[in-house]
C-alpha cells in the first residue's frame, strides 16, 4: 500500500483517469433511488390498506343496516300475521256473542250455556290480551273512519249509528275490522 491510500480507495486519480470519489458518490445516487422506490413502495401499501380498511367498513356497515332491515321485516311478518289471524277469530267472537244473547232465559244455566259462556270468555280474554278492542258504536255519532255505514234513514239529519249489524274491532290503533251499522236520527226522549 501506498502512502495515503486506503484500502480500496484512493485519493489519487486510478490510472484509468476516473476519481475515485465517483464509486462512492454512485453507491449513494443508488441507495437513495433505492429509499425512494421504498417509499412509493410504502405509499402504494398505505394506499392500498386505506381503499381495503375503507372497503372493510363499508361492508361492515351495509352488514349492519341489512341485519336492522331484516329484523325490521320479521318484526313486521310477525305482526302482519297476528293481524291476520285476529281478524279471523273477529268473526268468532262475534258468532259467540251471538249465541250467548240467543240462549233461553230457562237454559242459560244449562252446562252448554255454561260451556259457551266459558269459550266467549276466554276467547275475549286472548283478544283483549292481544290489545283486540271491540268499537261501541252504538248511539255513537258516525264517524267515517271507524264504522261502515251500510243503511242510512232516509231522514237522517242527525248522523248516529243506531244500530250495529256486525261488530268492528281495533288493534291498538289501528282498525283491525270496520263495523257495519245503520246511521239514523238518535231516538227522541218523550
Amino acid at each position: 500500500m501506498k502512502d495515503g491510500e486506503v484500502r480500496g480507495f484512493s485519493t489519487h486519480p486510478a490510472d484509468d483517469g476516473m476519481d475515485v470519489q465517483e464509486p462512492v458518490a454512485s453507491a449513494e445516487a443508488e441507495m437513495e433511488s433505492e429509499i425512494l422506490d421504498q417509499s412509493l413502495d410504502i405509499a402504494e401499501l398505505v394506499a392500498e390498506r386505506d381503499t381495503y380498511l375503507d372497503q372493510l367498513q363499508r361492508t361492515a356497515a351495509e352488514y349492519a343496516n341489512y341485519r336492522r332491515r331484516t329484523e325490521n321485516e320479521r318484526v313486521q311478518m310477525r305482526k302482519n300475521a297476528t293481524r291476520d289471524l285476529l281478524a279471523q277469530l273477529a268473526p268468532i267472537a262475534d258468532d259467540f256473542e251471538r249465541a250467548m244473547a240467543n240462549i233461553p232465559p230457562d237454559q242459560a244455566d244449562t252446562s252448554l250455556a255454561v260451556g259457551v259462556r266459558l269459550i266467549e270468555r276466554k276467547l275475549a280474554s286472548v283478544l283483549s290480551g292481544q290489545d283486540v278492542r271491540k268499537i261501541d258504536a252504538h248511539g255513537q255519532p258516525f264517524d267515517p273512519a271507524m264504522p261502515e255505514a251500510i243503511v242510512q234513514d232516509p231522514d237522517n239529519t242527525d248522523n248516529v249509528v243506531v244500530e250495529v249489524y256486525q261488530n268492528g274491532y281495533t288493534l291498538g290503533d289501528q282498525l283491525l275490522r270496520p263495523v257495519m251499522v245503520r246511521v239514523g236520527n238518535a231516538p227522541r226522549a218523550n
